[in-house]
């Protein structure tokens, strides 16, 4: 009975493609991100964003960090909303959208799970096709969503509280993984040290601020890792033995170098990034270099990214704010481009939460 229903449903799906791409309407298409702690959805209309609804969690704040179970709940409570905010936001009904899209992976599970459910129940009630994204190249594409977008190919480093990788995007439907974190992401050593440092969670935007009025005067040990993959593991522990030889010296050293230990713990992670995109850039011959993900909102990492761009003749892109950190804006520009390939998925679709970039894959 299950196997004849779904049967039946995909029946209706496929009737409901047809129409749509033989009746040369305009592409709208409802975008939901529940990946990690931010619930976010948005509209997007014929490759033209026309909303973009985040709303973060603070209940992790207390916990020093992301607590799955906290915050599935919280999507689950919040979803209904933000969706129709989304919705009232850009002018869109229901009625009038080509398909619903959504993350699939990489993330929480429980998080996941409450996206890819209700993306689902609400595209069955509408009889519309559904679109699974994946969530870290969705960051790659958020450069789309503006312009000046890279040329292709280009290289892209993606850094984030969950995933530090360099990729190669020769387009939008063929990427390939180049180097990748084998221990800590990037994003994930600035809240780890901004915690040691005694810094609220999330530490990272904390540090940002702090290592503004600093300067980079402490050094710390730097990973050895051959080819193009990343370590943040050594070098997080490094700044934990620094900060205890210090605070034995003088109980009040954090408290005194606050600002510049922000400043040279930014600084190191950032030479290490750049150390590794500049010799897959070389390695590769490609000036066209892009960043995504939360971390590509760092002062630090921008700045430093331009210079070098500068130095060496990059075209250098990078993303708004809103489209680096995680947001429902560039899960709709993915579900865009894989609507003109008429790149859909059954209902049976499942969240995937080491889903991984993988080349054709959108």
């Amino acid at each position: 009975m299950a196997i004849r229903n779904q049967i039946i449903l995909q029946n209706i799906i496929e009737t409901q493609i047809c129409v749509m791409t033989e009746s040369n309407r305009d592409i709208v298409i409802l975008a939901i991100e529940s990946s990690c702690d931010d619930t976010a959805a948005a509209v997007i209309k014929n490759g033209l964003l026309l909303s973009n609804v985040v709303s973060s969690q603070l209940e992790h704040q207390q916990y020093g960090g992301v607590v799955p179970e906290i915050a599935s709940r919280a999507h689950d409570g919040k979803i209904l909303t933000v969706v129709q905010k989304a919705l009232d936001q850009a002018g869109i009904t229901k009625e009038s959208l080509s398909a619903v899209a959504f993350t699939t992976g990489p993330g929480l599970m429980g998080s996941l799970l409450v996206g890819v459910s209700f993306g689902k129940a609400f595209a069955l009630g509408l009889s519309l096709p559904i679109i699974q994204v994946n969530h870290m190249e969705a960051h790659i594409l958020a450069h789309f969503i503006e312009n000046p977008s890279p040329k292709f190919p280009f290289l892209c480093l993606t850094v984030s509280g969950g995933h530090t990788q360099i990729v190669l995007v020769n387009s939008v439907d063929d990427m390939t993984v180049l180097g990748k974190t084998i221990d800590d992401a990037a994003g994930e050593a600035f809240d780890k040290i901004g915690k040691m440092l005694g810094l609220a969670y999330p530490a990272g935007p904390v540090m940002d601020r702090l290592a503004q009025k600093g300067e980079p005067i402490f050094q710390f040990a730097k990973p050895n890792i051959e080819g193009l993959d990343y370590s943040f593991s050594g070098f997080k522990t490094s700044v934990l033995y620094f900060l205890k030889n210090k605070l034995k010296e003088n109980p009040k050293f954090i408290e005194k170098n606050l600002n510049d230990l922000c400043r040279s713990v930014q600084e190191n992670i950032v030479e290490i990034l750049l150390q590794k995109l500049t010799k897959a850039a070389k390695l590769h011959k490609i000036k066209e270099i892009a960043i995504a993900g939360g971390v590509a909102a760092n002062s630090g990492l921008k700045t430093a990214l331009q210079a070098k761009g500068e130095q060496l003749g990059w075209n250098v892109y990078i993303p708004k704010m809103a489209y680096c950190t995680d947001n429902a804006g560039m899960i709709a520009m993915a579900a865009h481009f894989k609507y003109l390939k008429e790149d859909f998925c059954a209902f049976d679709v499942r969240p995937d939460v080491r889903m991984s970039v993988k080349s054709n894959i959108i």
